[in-house]
């Protein structure tokens, strides 16, 4: 992946744009796991979602592709990924165990449950429930998660994700995305573990200004 990436990226941009490619590839590198430890985690995640943040501020992307890179995009990356997880037995980085959402993602979590916001199928009581997964698990990135879990994971939902079937008894899809968000800032985007080894640069830059 690496030693394509570079042309993979250059390959995709139009003329004008090309002199992004260096921090692009910072990013999109980082977004598959450590080739080293032979491990993945959020820290690897948040590179993809900067990679694509990154296309939007150069207008590789706009506005209108929000939805389609979600669920289009970004789920073809979590997909990849599982694969790669199962294929290659990853260590999760940074997993908090039971006490975590899941060993090696977040970011589906709240993507998943912003998408019931607008269209509230199900209740979040109901997605731990096997035959509400198993009919609207395509349609849901947030029960696509839940479906992945009880693949991977053996013994009682309670006991293997302890944090998730806490979730399950918050009242609206409303106050679970909210939730997720605060989560994510305090446990992904404020740990030094995961914000050290974060490029910055001209396009994400660490400057508050």
């Amino acid at each position: 992946i690496i030693q394509k990436s570079d042309q993979w990226i250059r390959d995709i941009l139009p003329d004008d744009l090309k002199g992004a490619v260096v921090e692009l590839k910072a990013y999109f590198d980082e977004s598959f796991g450590s080739f080293g430890r032979v491990d993945y985690g959020t820290g690897h995640e948040i590179n993809f979602l900067a990679f694509c943040c990154c296309l939007y501020k150069i207008g590789y992307f706009s506005t209108d592709d929000y939805v389609a890179n979600v669920f289009f995009l970004f789920r073809e990356y979590l997909n990849l990924m599982r694969k790669i997880q199962i294929w290659y037995k990853l260590e999760p980085a940074g997993s908090h165990g039971v006490w975590g959402l899941d060993d090696y993602q977040f970011l589906p979590f709240i993507f998943g449950s912003a998408q019931f916001l607008s269209n509230p199928v199900i209740s979040p009581d109901q997605f731990v429930q096997p035959d509400i997964v198993a009919k609207y698990h395509e349609d849901y990135m947030f029960l696509e998660c839940i479906k992945f879990i009880n693949e991977v994971k053996t013994g009682p939902f309670a006991e293997h994700s302890n944090q998730l079937w806490g979730i399950s008894g918050v009242p609206t899809w409303t106050k679970v995305n909210g939730g997720l968000i605060k989560m994510y800032k305090a446990e992904v985007l404020a740990k030094f573990p995961v914000v050290q080894h974060f490029v910055f640069g001209s396009l994400l830059s660490l400057d508050s200004t």
